[in-house]
């Protein structure tokens, strides 16, 4: 059962979904993939002659390139063709004994990956600061523990970066960097205004001071309230795992939220302060 070298995830998801069918059928089923993906045959080694049927699933399907290459190695098989959209008019081109097309110039049908079931993985966003100068600076080291903080589950992760003064950045506004964080299940950082942005919309987050020691991200994770923030020089992969865990959990977002809502009361009072404070400067100096 060949799927196709360029593959998206639909085309895998299709995959899986046809190979679990054929295996439930009590069919024996060797899968056929190419470089990047592992396992299974190699089509273009194997003896067509050991195989009866070829299922060919998802995506384009032609007489050239390598589906018209697969065609004529197992000539000898039937040929079934799934999910695959036909790149000529079938009256004029179709070697399938069964043809359950995508689209053609005769038929059109739902994609197979809408009866496919996915688990969802976290959405977990990244917002690294950039590097400083100085004795004390470890973020070469802070950014390497995230890393692999990353590749020890499956997430899908979303770079961030809360800078606007970039050429050809992604993100324009702050209402664009701020609702996209709003928007990951938890945020791993170590920017200052990345674990601000992530609370404030009561995102929980994995923040790691670069600086040794600690400094303005540990100050502020501390004022907030905030009970698992990170220095760089004191980093161990199992704890920064055990607070993603814990970010992903109900506790996690109830307390990201409660360190805003215990913070109200004050922030509202520190408009009112700084706002009679410039307008007693302002009598100060003789002015209204």
């Amino acid at each position: 059962m060949p799927a196709p070298a360029a593959a998206t995830a639909g085309d895998i998801l299709v995959r899986d979904l046809v190979e679990g069918w054929l295996v439930d059928a009590g069919h024996e089923v060797d899968v056929a993939n190419l470089p990047p993906f592992p396992g299974g045959v190699d089509w273009r080694a194997v003896d067509p002659a050991s195989y009866d049927h070829v299922v060919f699933v998802c995506g384009p399907f032609s007489r050239y390139g390598k589906t018209g290459q697969l065609v004529r190695r197992f000539a000898g098989a039937r040929f079934v063709a799934l999910d695959v959209s036909m790149r000529e008019p079938v009256s004029r081109w179709n070697p399938c004994t069964l043809l359950f097309e995508r689209d053609s110039d005769e038929a059109v049908r739902p994609d197979l990956a809408l009866l496919t079931t996915q688990p969802l993985v976290p959405v977990v966003g990244i917002c690294l600061v950039e590097h400083q100068e100085g004795p004390r600076s470890m973020h070469a080291a802070a950014e390497a523990a995230i890393s692999r903080l990353t590749q020890g589950r499956e997430m899908s992760v979303v770079s961030i970066d809360t800078r606007l003064d970039q050429p050809g950045g992604v993100l324009r506004t702050p209402a664009e960097v701020e609702s996209l964080i709003a928007r990951v299940d938890v945020l791993l950082t170590t920017r200052l205004h990345g674990m601000v942005l992530a609370l404030k919309n009561g995102v929980p987050v994995v923040v790691v001071d670069p600086i040794a020691g600690g400094d303005k991200v540990l100050a502020q994770a501390k004022v907030l309230g905030w009970p698992r923030p990170f220095v760089a020089d004191a980093l161990h992969d199992r704890e920064l795992e055990e607070a993603l865990s814990w970010c992903l959990t109900d506790e996690g977002r109830r307390e990201a939220a409660a360190c805003i809502e215990a913070l109200a009361g004050s922030l509202s009072e520190l408009r009112g302060m700084i706002v009679t404070d410039l307008a007693r400067s302002r009598r100060e100096l003789g002015r209204s």
